[in-house]
């Protein structure tokens, strides 16, 4: 599974399973109390896996995995890398404040220009927000690279309950 994806800043995956959901959930669930290393939570056909507090940092990232049933024997699994989802929360909310204080200079630079009167404040905080988009990216960016490793832990971690060999 090629987690490396340079555009996404939460990767995603398919995989399927022969095996049933129930018997792949019951075998995380068994796992969650047989191991220190993860917090694993299983919720109906939802198993979240991240990390204990003490091992956490910002961008520490989570494994949300979906199980379900295509028939009796077989399963699909979607899974999704990502920060806490508080932490995601907050970035979106940055991001839809800054669009929207984008479109607030720009109605307001419009309205200055038809009304013939000078508009270069306006014009500048628009550039000043994208300027800020783009920190609020890369700085998205970053916090995926610096947590590259852990996410691999994680997903070594789902491959081993999974029987399966990783795959980097």
């Amino acid at each position: 599974m090629p987690i490396t994806n340079d555009i996404v800043l939460r990767p995603r995956f398919k995989l399927e399973l022969s095996q049933n959901n129930e018997t792949v959930l019951k075998s995380f669930e068994s796992e969650k109390n047989k191991q220190s290393d993860f917090i694993v939570t299983v919720i109906d056909d939802h198993v979240f896996i991240k990390f204990p507090k003490h091992k956490q940092h910002f961008w520490s990232p989570q494994l949300h995995l979906e199980i379900n049933e295509v028939n009796k024997n077989t399963c699909l699994l979607h899974g999704l890398f990502g920060p806490s989802p508080t932490v995601w929360t907050l970035f979106m909310f940055l991001h839809f404040m800054v669009a929207g204080l984008f479109i607030a200079f720009g109605v307001w630079a419009y309205t200055n220009l038809s009304l013939k009167s000078n508009y270069t404040i306006q014009v500048s905080l628009m550039l000043l927000m994208v300027i800020i988009w783009f920190a609020l990216y890369f700085g998205g960016r970053i916090g995926k690279a610096s947590s590259k490793t852990e996410m691999h832990e994680l997903n070594d971690f789902m491959h081993r309950v999974l029987n399966k060999k990783s795959s980097n």
